[in-house]
């Protein structure tokens, strides 16, 4: 999610058309997604390291509701990153087809492949907490 929102925050172009990944909804909700995904990823890392640095088990959160919360944000956030990586490759492909590939298009599709590659990692990640 990191590397997926930097290159998409970083897409601007300085042709003629002054493009940039604000100017289209898509991205911006790929953005976001990708944000709110990299700040729960590091809230869940921070709270993993607390409980391996003290050795306990029982993080700040009471386990069972923890298991619930983890499974359900883990299912919303994969739902989310599909729907943006899946909302901005449209835009992508519509792009390509109607004024070609350019600098800002290969950006945006790698931007949209980090984005679905976080997905993945979601996904498997709530088939873990899932099976918690």
């Amino acid at each position: 999610c990191l590397i997926s929102f930097s290159v998409m925050a970083a897409d601007k172009t300085q042709g003629w058309s002054g493009d940039s990944f604000y100017r289209y909804m898509e991205y911006r909700y790929s953005l976001a997604v990708n944000v709110i995904g990299f700040v729960y990823s590091g809230f869940q890392a921070c709270d993993l390291g607390y409980r391996i640095g003290t050795k306990k088990q029982q993080a700040p959160i009471r386990i069972r509701r923890r298991y619930c919360f983890d499974f359900a944000m883990d299912q919303i956030l994969a739902y989310l990153l599909i729907s943006a990586s899946s909302s901005a490759a449209t835009r992508v492909n519509d792009w390509i087809m109607n004024w070609g590939s350019d600098e800002f298009t290969k950006m945006a599709s790698a931007s949209i492949a980090m984005s679905f590659l976080g997905f993945f990692a979601f996904a498997g990640s709530s088939l873990i907490s899932g099976y918690h």
